[in-house]
């Protein structure tokens, strides 16, 4: 029997397979779905500050602000009883989970401002979830703000949040960091216990009829996910936090690459989107009859044996398989060279 087991953020996982934030793990009865499918962890979509202060507004304008046509009952606005915030409705959504779950429950917060990150941190953690995601969904589109200084925000972020949360943190990391390893290192230093490789941000479109700017979304490819195995792979046994691989893990094969590069987890999202949450027991089995079929006994036995440092031929990460590919290029057949 092949040992599946897996630790991530400090937390035993039953198995390396994680459904990440989505629609799917904002629901009740896909969650429970994904748990009989197997499911070793659930990460909840993410708490948005923003979404919380708009609907503040709207409270604001419509309840406090609002004109009853009567000057003498200008003064009385009252506020329903039963009245329930989006940040109510996600704190109790947690607490219900991990009343009826025997698997770990991360929750994840994607911030404003300083005092947001820290207030729902808090609250976060209060209601019980095992560990936080930050997905800070920054885009650094000021040309007066250096690299150094958008690193600077994350680990600022971390010390602070440091001082009032205990629960393992874990950082969604966009690829666009100039010196991903060094940065990660500095996480580590600064007390993160894991991060996620790597955030996709949503790109605008431009409608050229209309002249707007127009948000797309589109669901991740499997060739994304080569771009998670190689940082995974470079980072392997060069810090000693977990590490997740996000984006593009659609089948078993590109599952196990993950654990062979040195992945802890692998986050399941698009795949789950489209074949449905039983899917990732399919995904589960193919990947156990793979490490039984090759005389694997676990999951820690394969996991970074095709490292950096352990890979046969370690510059086929680097600059040398960018030469051997252009060098391997054929043109399809009938196009001339």
């Amino acid at each position: 029997m092949v040992d599946m087991t897996t630790e991530y953020l400090g937390l035993k996982l039953t198995n390396p397979l994680v459904p990440s934030a989505s629609p799917l793990t904002g629901d009740h009865d896909s969650v429970m779905r994904l748990r009989e499918a197997g499911a070793s962890a659930i990460i909840l979509p993410s708490l948005f500050e923003e979404k919380i202060e708009q609907q503040e507004q709207q409270l604001d304008r419509f309840i406090h602000h609002q004109s009853i046509g009567f000057g003498e009952m200008e003064s009385f606005h009252p506020v329903p009883n039963d009245l329930r915030t989006c940040q109510d409705e996600y704190l109790e959504y947690l607490q219900k989970l991990k009343h009826e779950l025997d698997i770990p429950v991360i929750a994840s917060l994607n911030g404003t401002t300083a005092g947001g990150w820290l207030e729902y941190g808090k609250q976060l953690q209060q209601a019980g979830a095992d560990a936080l995601e930050l997905n800070i969904y920054y885009i650094a589109g000021n040309g007066g703000e250096s690299g150094s200084d958008v690193e600077q925000r994350y680990i600022d972020l971390l010390d602070s949040l440091q001082q009032h949360v205990t629960i393992p943190i874990t950082l969604k990391l966009s690829p666009q960091f100039s010196s991903p390893v060094h940065f990660i290192r500095r996480l580590e230093q600064s007390g993160a216990a894991g991060v996620a490789l790597f955030n996709r941000f949503y790109l605008p479109d431009i409608n050229p009829e209309q002249l707007m700017v127009e948000p797309t979304l589109q669901l991740s490819v499997p060739y994304e996910s080569l771009m998670r195995i190689r940082w995974a792979a470079l980072l392997h046994g060069r810090i000693n936090m977990s590490v997740a691989v996000t984006g593009g893990f659609h089948n078993a094969r590109d599952g196990i690459k993950a654990l062979l590069v040195g992945s802890d987890v692998v986050h399941l999202c698009s795949v789950l989107l489209q074949q449905g949450p039983e899917y990732l027991s399919v995904i589960l089995g193919e990947m156990h009859g793979w490490l039984e079929e090759n005389e694997y006994d676990s999951v820690s036995q394969i996991k970074g044996s095709m490292s950096y440092h352990n890979a046969p031929d370690p510059g086929a990460y680097e600059r040398v398989n960018y030469i051997t590919v252009l060098d391997n290029y054929t043109s399809p057949e009938g196009v001339l060279r």
